[in-house]
């Protein structure tokens, strides 16, 4: 339900479960895209049927654009509505999306468009973008999890995912449509929760390594290239075993958006988003990121 609260320290949303944060900054403010962990409270598994939007001019107070997209806006899916990213393009947001299809099995990515961040989005395709047919992974593979997108200086867009094994390829112009082979990535350690960021002329790869998950991250000066491993960047939520994290730069700071258990209630099945500041070292490595109850 759309509102808006103020958030004193993490988690920064306080009155939902949420999980697998992305971000966008559009017209002077920041719009923030989780799943929405809907578990009872003696499940333990993954029932998320929407993804939610939520936008702070101050990172500290914001506001709920409701539930923008559902696993079951693509007609060709069965549901599960988890992780996920939104970018900009040519006045278009483009929302990528990890789902079970309906009638191959295992998991898949698809995209939705909106005019605005807030939605409401919609099925862009009409088929999903990646399927398991597609990598030639074993039914009811969860490969397909977790899409991250990143346009490069080219103007070239790239699409990474993966469980287990990590994938990229090239998208079209149109974003909607892959403009290349899928191609395998040798990651050290790479379980899921691929993200990207570029400054300074580096492209950062982050992922979730092991189980429970901590975020490890490399670094490379093009997205084709080898990515230089360079540790560990955000630490093993205690309560929660996976953990996602997202950077994002705003009004001259950088921050760090990430998932833990920390809420009343909260767990592997009942995560909660927060945010902390992120720094780098002048070597162009990132500093370890310290969860905080304090957040920003």
């Amino acid at each position: 339900m759309p509102g808006t609260a103020h958030a004193e320290g993490n988690p920064i949303i306080r009155h939902v479960y949420t999980a697998d944060p992305s971000a966008v900054v559009y017209d002077g403010r920041v719009y923030l895209f989780t799943g929405h962990d809907e578990a009872q409270p003696d499940q333990q598994a993954y029932i998320m049927r929407e993804w939610l939007c939520f936008s702070s001019s101050d990172m500290r107070t914001w506001q709920s654009h409701g539930s923008p997209l559902r696993a079951l806006d693509f007609s060709w899916a069965q549901g599960d509505a988890f992780g996920s990213q939104v970018i900009a393009r040519h006045g278009k947001f483009y929302w990528y999306t990890a789902v079970t299809h309906a009638t191959i099995a295992g998991k898949a990515i698809g995209v939705a468009v909106a005019d605005v961040p807030w939605g409401p989005f919609r099925d862009a395709r009409g088929t999903a973008l990646i399927t398991n047919a597609m990598i030639d992974a074993p039914p009811g593979s969860m490969n397909n999890l977790d899409p991250a997108v990143i346009i490069d200086d080219r103007g070239q867009a790239y699409l990474f995912w993966g469980n287990g094994q990590a994938y990229y390829a090239r998208l079209n112009e149109n974003m909607t449509e892959l403009d290349g082979p899928i191609q395998k990535l040798d990651l050290p350690g790479f379980q899921e929760g691929s993200r990207l960021y570029k400054r300074r002329g580096w492209y950062y790869l982050s992922y979730g390594s092991g189980m429970p998950e901590k975020i490890v991250y490399g670094r490379s000066r093009d997205l084709e290239d080898p990515w230089e491993f360079c540790g560990i960047l955000n630490e093993i939520a205690g309560n929660c075993q996976t953990n996602s994290g997202f950077i994002i730069d705003y009004q001259g700071r950088s921050y760090f958006i990430y998932h833990n258990g920390a809420l009343p209630g909260g767990g592997s099945h009942h995560r909660s988003v927060c945010l902390d500041y992120i720094y780098f070292n002048p070597d162009d490595t990132i500093r370890r990121v310290v969860m905080t109850s304090e957040g920003v």
